[in-house]
């Protein structure tokens, strides 16, 4: 048995409706600007010749329903409401029909934002990891098996902070499909099982601060949650 220098910290994973094995994560993929009205109200146009992404690290993951103080070094946090599926077998280089059948289950997710350091990014033309990759940013819901949500399709997709709506659109306006996005991420890494896909973020985004409770959905999935507390 291998002896370390510390404790490794321990496996981030998520519960699966109707199976009592919870799905291990290893990698979260996200995709920029795949809702055209959500690319316009930041000022951007969708680039529609191919999807592209970020990543955030599996550490900053947490479940639904998670208290967790405003983050340090930002004055402007985001809410960004989002799609996520989860990948069950092995795929590279897949085309529609393997990327399709790669996708395990769906859940809903929170893609939370420095919004002013990830601006900082855009205008010195550097990594948006200070904007993006935050500490409890990615905010995971319980996952639905894709036999039992069915076709991604129009599905209702919202969020509400202290129960005002502030998201409210259709899974229809994604720009990129699933199994699009799958299909061309294999290009460039070898996908499978404990791989995370958040796909984008409708229009309506914008602050948060400390006390907000943060309520999200998608029809046909569990929503999710997540309140601030005071800044540390």
């Amino acid at each position: 048995m291998a002896d370390y220098l510390f404790e490794p910290a321990e496996v981030f994973a998520l519960e699966v409706k109707g199976d009592a094995k919870l799905y291990p994560l290893r990698r979260i993929f996200c995709v920029g600007r795949n809702y055209a009205a959500h690319a316009a109200e930041m000022g951007n146009e969708v680039d529609r010749e191919a999807p592209w992404y970020f990543t955030k690290q599996v550490a900053h993951a947490v479940t639904s329903g998670a208290v967790l103080p405003y983050p340090p070094g930002t004055e402007n946090y985001h809410h960004e409401m989002e799609l996520a599926f989860v990948l069950g077998a092995s795929v590279f280089r897949a085309n529609a029909a393997e990327a399709q059948a790669a996708i395990y289950a769906y859940g809903c997710a929170l893609d939370m934002t420095r919004r002013d350091r990830q601006q900082d990014g855009k205008d010195n033309r550097r990594p948006w990891s200070l904007g993006k990759d935050v500490e409890g940013s990615a905010v995971l819901g319980p996952l639905t098996k894709a036999e039992a949500f069915g076709a991604v399709a129009d599905q209702r997709i919202y969020l509400e902070v202290n129960g005002v709506t502030r998201q409210d659109a259709s899974l229809e306006e994604m720009v990129w499909s699933c199994g699009e996005i799958v299909a061309h991420l294999s290009r460039y890494y070898h996908l499978g099982a404990g791989d995370i896909i958040l796909t984008g973020t409708p229009a309506g985004v914008g602050p948060v601060v400390a006390g907000d409770s943060i309520r999200g959905g998608i029809e046909g999935l569990e929503g999710v949650s997540l309140t601030l507390g005071t800044a540390e």
